[in-house]
């Protein structure tokens, strides 16, 4: 693959992008400074960006004059606009293995790293001393699960205040689990399917 140089002044934004990205560009450009740009820009025969508008806005940020670029010439117009697409899309089907990632970012704060370069910061570490889960017999299959959300600040914000409501009640304490945030999750849980299942049997009448 063949990358050059190119003055960032003859690179063009596809006008069309519809991917939303200046509240990324702050920390793409971080991690530029940091980092180097490790990754090209993919461009057109006509310099019209495929992929990498975020690193394009970031350079501008930093003020640098050229940067990176690989040139796809082999791409059709239509297979470049599908391309443009799809790298946007494909990162929204990945998930994170919180348990690894843990281990991963613990690494990073002994070797005295700046997390903020990750994306992440030390609430996503999980210490095993802060999980008390219940002693289970030899061999006998953990009935645990860990489910993860992503969640706009404003519906994080409810939730930890219906969690904080609902852990005052008498009735979230089930036993089933010694975490009480999650006793008192299910709790809700539960009494919103019994609200639908009254709703549901009011309407069969």
């Amino acid at each position: 693959m063949d990358v050059v140089e190119t003055l960032l002044t003859d690179i063009i934004p596809y006008a069309r992008n519809p991917r939303v990205n200046a509240q990324a560009v702050a920390k793409v450009a971080a991690s530029i400074k940091e980092f180097s740009f490790a990754q090209p820009i993919v461009v057109d025969e006509f310099n019209v960006v495929i992929v990498g508008h975020t690193r394009l806005l970031a350079a501008q940020q930093l003020k640098m004059e050229t940067v990176p670029v690989y040139v796809a010439r082999n791409l059709s117009p239509a297979q470049a606009k599908a391309y443009r697409i799809m790298d946007n899309r494909s990162g929204e089907g990945a998930e994170w293995d919180f348990s690894l990632l843990s281990g991963e970012l613990e690494d990073l704060v002994g070797l005295d790293f700046d997390l903020d370069l990750t994306g992440f910061d030390d609430s996503f570490i999980i210490s095993v001393e802060e999980v008390n889960y219940p002693a289970l017999a030899d061999g006998e299959k953990e009935p645990f699960q860990q489910k993860t959300f992503t969640l706009h600040d404003e519906q994080a914000d409810m939730v930890d205040d219906a969690v904080t409501l609902a852990r005052t009640n008498p009735l979230a304490d089930t036993g089933l689990n010694e975490n009480t945030n999650g006793n008192a999750l299910s709790f809700i849980c539960g009494e919103w399917l019994e609200c639908q299942q009254q709703k549901t049997s009011s309407s069969n009448r």
